[in-house]
């Protein structure tokens, strides 16, 4: 029965999600001083339809130029948007960008995307982060690349690495756990409850340290942790 319900819910909730997704397309074109609003008040409607209890360790620093988060859910960019005070420029795939209609999740608030299989796409990537840093807007990244199964992280990418370096950015790890539980989007599966986000210390790029190396030890080291003890509650 269990099952049931959650397999009802994670439909019924992608089906909202979709709707309510295209309802913001428009906004975000037409009133752009207003779209970190637009999307924090979303997100808002996000967390408390599926009924989410956020869990913070750590201090999330508001200075912080370039985000690094493990990836599992819709919900990891969801929890992000709502509770950061600035407009969050994320780093997507092309292939989102190309979607028909929904592509506009990205051109609209003007998020960046790359192009994996380019070598051409990394150059377009830096140029982007500098374009939205000096915009004023922190910039997030799923180092890992895709969404993992929530039960462990994935090798990360150097696209992270490459642009913190290029700019000698200010980088804050974090960690997400629970959000695949919470929200499945590849099962269409929602049960309410607790996600915990754990802030790390952020770092200064440079190309002279192991930061970025020492940052997915960090966070994996954290995750597994957290993971041993989240199965027991």
């Amino acid at each position: 029965m269990k099952k049931i319900l959650a397999k009802t819910r994670g439909i019924l909730y992608i089906i909202q999600f979709a709707i309510t997704v295209l309802c913001m397309i428009m906004p975000m074109y037409l009133f752009r001083n207003k779209n970190h609003w637009l999307r924090q008040k979303w997100a808002w409607l996000q967390i408390k339809i599926l009924g989410i209890d956020i869990e913070e360790v750590g201090n999330r620093c508001e200075d912080t130029q370039l985000f690094i988060l493990n990836h599992q859910s819709l919900l990891d960019i969801v929890l992000l948007e709502y509770l950061h005070t600035k407009d969050i420029a994320w780093v997507a795939k092309l292939e989102i960008e190309k979607l028909p209609v929904f592509g506009h999740i990205i051109k609209a608030p003007n998020m960046i995307s790359v192009n994996r299989e380019d070598k051409a796409g990394l150059l377009k990537l830096v140029k982007d982060v500098e374009n939205r840093l000096a915009s004023g807007r922190p910039v997030a990244i799923f180092p890992e690349g895709t969404r993992s199964s929530g039960t462990k992280m994935l090798p990360f990418k150097s696209g992270a690495k490459i642009v913190a370096n290029k700019f000698g950015l200010k980088v804050q790890p974090v960690v997400i756990l629970g959000s695949r539980q919470r929200l499945d989007s590849v099962n269409l599966t929602s049960i309410s409850g607790k996600v915990k986000i754990i802030y790390l210390e952020p770092v200064i790029a440079s190309k002279d340290s192991d930061w970025f190396k020492d940052a997915e030890k960090n966070m994996n080291e954290v995750f597994v942790q957290e993971m041993a003890q989240w199965d027991e509650k």
